[in-house]
């Protein structure tokens, strides 16, 4: 089968979201990117994880054109492509509608910084974009949701290899890494401090975001340019 093992990749971290409990029914999609030719693997649009199997995965071209696979890519594919053509050092994007993660969306509302779980993986709250407009909603709504990220994103100034996840407001959460094993990593550590910090804020409603120096700390020692966690 031609770009098998690209296929498989997606195919397998796909698969991973119903073990972890971060999709239901068939919301939810990887992508990953290769990285010689720059081609972009997805599932296939409405397709059931049970029966999914490696034709099942689509490989298209940064512009979208099919290159193998007989079915409709995901829906979200161009959001994927608006942030693999804008932050090239993405390997692997998920979106999912995980419960918890997608409860701060809704309520359009960042995942705030509360603890040292957060900040072993983010830099700071996981943000939530703006709403869309009506005329977003109405146009190419995939591709807008995608620039609106990336919009979110340079307001804040942030950098998306070290804040490696995001809220649509009134939608979901969509993460990345350096391939498609690694973002749905980054969507299960998103899932879980979104519980945590939600069953947090519920246990002490006035409570704000931890120390700036503590946060720091942890960050860095996991990313930052002197990193001592795990083996080398």
């Amino acid at each position: 089968m031609k770009y098998e093992k690209l296929r498989i990749e997606v195919l397998k971290a796909n698969l991973e979201l119903p073990k972890l409990g971060l999709v239901d029914f068939t919301f939810g999609n990887v992508s990953a990117r290769d990285p010689e030719s720059g081609l972009i693997a997805i599932k296939a649009s409405g397709v059931p994880y049970k029966s999914m199997r490696p034709e099942d995965i689509v490989v298209v071209d940064l512009g979208g054109k099919t290159v193998a696979g007989k079915l409709r890519p995901s829906s979200d594919l161009p959001t994927h492509l608006e942030l693999y053509n804008r932050w090239p050092g993405l390997g692997g994007i998920v979106h999912t509608h995980s419960a918890w993660a997608t409860s701060w969306a809704q309520a359009c509302m960042a995942i705030p910084a509360l603890g040292t779980t957060h900040a072993d993986y983010f830099e700071g709250p996981i943000p939530c974009t703006r709403l869309l407009s009506e005329a977003e909603t109405s146009g190419e709504y995939e591709k807008e949701t995608g620039i609106v990220i990336i919009e979110c994103f340079e307001k804040l100034g942030l950098d998306p290899l070290r804040m490696p996840a995001v809220l649509v407001a009134n939608h979901g959460p969509f993460t990345w890494g350096k391939d498609a094993e690694e973002a749905v990593h980054k969507a299960a550590v998103t899932e879980l401090v979104a519980r945590m910090a939600l069953q947090s804020l519920t246990l002490a409603p006035g409570l704000g975001p931890m120390p700036a120096h503590l946060l720091a700390k942890h960050f860095n020692r996991k990313h930052g340019p002197g990193a001592y966690y795990g083996q080398k």
